[in-house]
Parts: structure tokens; sequence; C-alpha cells
């Protein structure tokens, strides 16, 4: 079944092979991804109306970091929150929890697990929490003014089922970005 093949073992080589690097270089790369995703991020308040289709791409700079080494992921997301602190801080609260969080967490899957299945499901319960601390804790409506804010079975499934074909998404176009960049960046 597609679900439980082996995602092939690009990932731990281009780690293995971005380690031999000198710490300069994994800096700059992690900064410029920080950029990248703050920009992106930002697009939204920026660019009314194409920007909220531009800022999901957030993601992307977050979890390719985070696929050559978590600890770069890691820096690179507290950096774009800092800079979002800085530039943007109305996107402050949405990255976070949400398009940061979903780079972490797949980058930090690819990392860990081998199976499609298990790498869509840890990134599919870290959004899933995102966006219910979002609603229930912050009350922030994040899902637009339609979806309430007080605890649902049914909201919280569809949210989870939401977070899950979502995660396939990114995890097949984190495999196809980390194929093309894999050449270059080792």
């Amino acid at each position: 079944m597609y679900f439980y093949k082996s995602i092939s073992d690009d990932v731990r080589f281009a780690q293995l092979e971005f380690r031999k690097h000198i710490k300069a270089k994994r800096l700059v790369l992690g900064s410029f991804l920080a950029c990248m995703a703050a920009v992106l991020q930002a697009a939204g308040g920026f660019l009314p109306g194409i920007g909220y289709f531009i800022s999901p791409f957030a993601t992307l700079p977050i979890l390719i970091g985070a696929m050559f080494s978590l600890h770069m992921g890691v820096m690179s997301y507290f950096l774009t929150i800092l800079m979002l602190f800085i530039l943007f801080p109305s996107e402050l609260v949405v990255f976070p929890f949400t398009t940061g969080l979903l780079g972490i967490g797949i980058g930090a899957a690819f990392s860990f697990f081998k199976k499609r299945l298990s790498i869509i499901s840890i990134g599919a319960i870290l959004l899933t929490i995102g966006i219910m601390n979002l609603l229930y804790i912050f009350h922030f409506p994040v899902l637009g003014p339609a979806v309430s804010d007080s605890f649902s079975f049914l909201t919280a499934g569809s949210i989870f089922l939401f977070s899950f074909l979502y995660n396939w998404l990114w995890a097949e176009m984190a495999l196809f970005f980390f194929k093309k960049l894999k050449t270059i960046i080792t």
C-alpha cells in the first residue's frame, strides 16, 4: 500500500552530507530560509487577497530546513517568529501555531520515521493541535467566522481530516523540492 511504503533514504543521506559543511554555511542557509518564510508569511498582510494564497508557502522554507537539519529548522522557525514580531506582528499569531509548526513537524518526522503514514500523521496531529489551540484556547478565528470557538467533536474531526490531507500534500511537495534542492546544497 502507498502509505506503508518507505520514503527513500535521500533525506538521511542529504542530512549526513549536510553535516559535513562548515557551520557558517549552515547558519547562512538557515537565516536565508527564515527570511523567505517571514516574507511569505507576511504576504497575507502586505498583499490583501492574493497574499493569502501565498502565505501558506511559508511552510516550505521551514520544512526544507528541518529536513536538512532539525537544529537548522528549529533555528529558522524561531528566527522567523522574531522577524514577524518586528515586521508584521499580526501574522505572529498564526505562524507559530500553524504554518511554522507544520514545517517543523513534517521535517522532524522525516528525520525520525520512514513510512509515509507516520510522517503525514505526525504533521496532521501537530497542525490539528495548533489550530485547536488558536480556536479554543486563544479564541482566534483562524478558520473564519463560520467555525464556532466552542468545542465540537465534529469540528475537531473535520480539522484533523483537513490536516491529514493538507499534510499529505506537503509531504509530497517536500519530497519533490528536496530532491531538486539536494543537488544544489549538498
